[in-house]
């Protein structure tokens, strides 16, 4: 069944649209507080459609997503026992715990660790938005807060956008032949994540 490569397409035109920066300065912002969605899936097609854009749409996405980065901190810090309820239903709440207790235990001991797991973010299975929100909650210093959202978000967008700046046309041929495979393979690594997040652990 074809699934990513209509999607793929769509964003092709949603990318295109007058106000493609709009919509990817938007999804920045919210996916750093709650929206499960990454921005990278309109920036990706943004920076093929206009290949010498790559430097501002990936400073806009970051721009954007260190805003929201920091309404989640304030929402963690100032709203979690009041959004707890709700954080319990999507599933968040054990997750959440845990990094909380991770990251509390790091920030006692010398909060520029805390820095570095943010930093590292980028590549672990856990959505930066609970990052945002555990460092709110356990009151984690905004300098290293900031510092590390600041690189941790920013090697993403940035290494994405460069890549597919330099792959070109041969980045848009791939991308299309290979787009259901990676899609699918990306779901597998969720529930795998999941599966092991829920009976491993």
């Amino acid at each position: 069944m074809k699934l990513f490569g209509p999607l793929y397409e769509r964003a092709l035109r949603w990318a295109a649209h007058r106000h493609a920066e709009r919509y990817l300065a938007g999804l920045s912002f919210v996916e750093a507080i709650i929206f499960p969605v990454a921005p990278e899936i309109m920036l990706a097609p943004m920076v093929l459609a206009r290949r010498e854009r790559w430097a501002r749409y990936a400073a806009l996405s970051l721009v954007f997503s260190m805003l929201g980065a920091m309404v989640g901190y304030a929402l963690g810090h100032y709203a979690f026992d009041l959004l707890r309820p709700l954080l319990a239903q999507i599933g968040w709440a054990g997750r959440l715990d845990a990094l909380v207790a991770e990251l509390g235990a790091d920030v006692r001991s010398h909060p520029w660790k805390a820095f570095w797991m943010l930093v590292l973010a980028g590549f672990v299975p856990v959505p930066l938005k609970i990052f945002t929100w555990a460092s709110g909650i356990v009151g984690m210093p905004l300098l290293p807060f900031i510092g590390g959202m600041l690189i941790g978000r920013g090697k993403r967008v940035f290494l994405l956008a460069g890549v597919i700046r330099v792959g070109g046309e041969r980045a848009e041929r791939a991308l299309h032949r290979w787009i259901e495979w990676i899609g699918w393979t990306l779901i597998g690594l969720v529930a795998a994540v999941i599966v092991y997040w829920r009976w491993m652990r």
